[in-house]
């Protein structure tokens, strides 16, 4: 069975998607079979990835057409790393896709029919804590907070721990915080350095990965690659993803109580 992770947040611009798609990455290249869904109706993934709205089936063909989830899921470059892409959706449909994803049980059944032999699958959420990112907290295992090292995003965070703390209590009491994620941090500016001081200090559960703001996120959107797949020598952007994945593993490890079988080679 899989690790299910949203990722999440109240404020749009906090690096949901980049962050998704490269730890999704991060973790496939490290040998863990892995799935990114694109829940949100935008389909933020395939714009990412500079692919046009008709290129790419996925979860609308799921719900309008009665697809399997199997029949949809895009294989890419890396064999242990496949994408449930949002579909082909009209903008025009997108309430009723939201409602829908939302309203009974068409996303644990879809996510429940790719489940066989997966590590991980991460969930890619629309901004704000309407209907999808309901429905995604409420068949999650994890929930991964990205927060954009500036003021207002800081200050929505809260919002978005109220809600995780509630779907837990009321809809989904396996739901657990993963952590909250420091994204497009600058620590040579002083509103990021007090946001990240009063993150520090004032929250548990804080990774030790954090992202920094930097440039080559802006490159690799442009060009519609994650980081790792740029030419040339390995950016240490990326390598901040390899370590997110080494983190969340373990912490997942921890908070499950597996034992980590990295650790364990190293021991003996």
């Amino acid at each position: 069975m899989s690790h299910r992770i949203v990722l999440t947040s109240s404020k749009g611009g906090t690096g949901k998607t980049t962050t998704a798609l490269n730890l999704a990455v991060a973790l496939a290249e490290r040998g863990r079979n892995t799935i990114l869904v694109d829940l949100d109706p935008q389909g933020a993934i395939g714009l990412f990835l500079a692919k046009e709205d008709a290129d790419w089936g996925g979860l609308a063909e799921v719900m309008i057409s009665g697809a399997a989830p199997s029949e949809v899921l895009l294989s890419t470059s890396l064999p242990t790393l496949r994408i449930l892409a949002r579909g082909r959706l009209d903008p025009v449909d997108s309430c009723e896709y939201e409602l829908q994803l939302h309203g009974g049980e068409f996303l644990s059944n879809t996510l429940d029919q790719i489940d066989d032999d997966v590590d991980f699958i991460l969930i890619d959420m629309p901004s704000g804590l309407g209907p999808v990112t309901r429905a995604a907290l409420k068949v999650g295992h994890f929930a991964l907070l990205p927060l954009q090292a500036e003021p207002v995003a800081f200050r929505t965070m809260g919002q978005t721990l109220r809600v995780i703390d509630h779907v837990r209590q009321h809809e989904n009491p396996s739901l657990q915080l993963l952590g909250i994620l420091p994204t497009m941090v600058a620590l040579d500016d002083d509103s990021s350095l007090n946001v990240m001081s009063a993150v520090w200090s004032g929250f548990g559960g804080v990774l030790d990965t954090v992202i920094p703001r930097s440039g080559i996120f802006t490159e690799a959107s442009e060009i519609g690659i994650p980081l790792s797949f740029l030419g040339g020598r390995t950016r240490p952007e990326a390598r901040r993803f390899t370590l997110l994945s080494d983190e969340i593993e373990a912490r997942i490890n921890q908070m499950t109580g597996v034992e980590d079988d990295n650790e364990h080679r190293r021991l003996v």
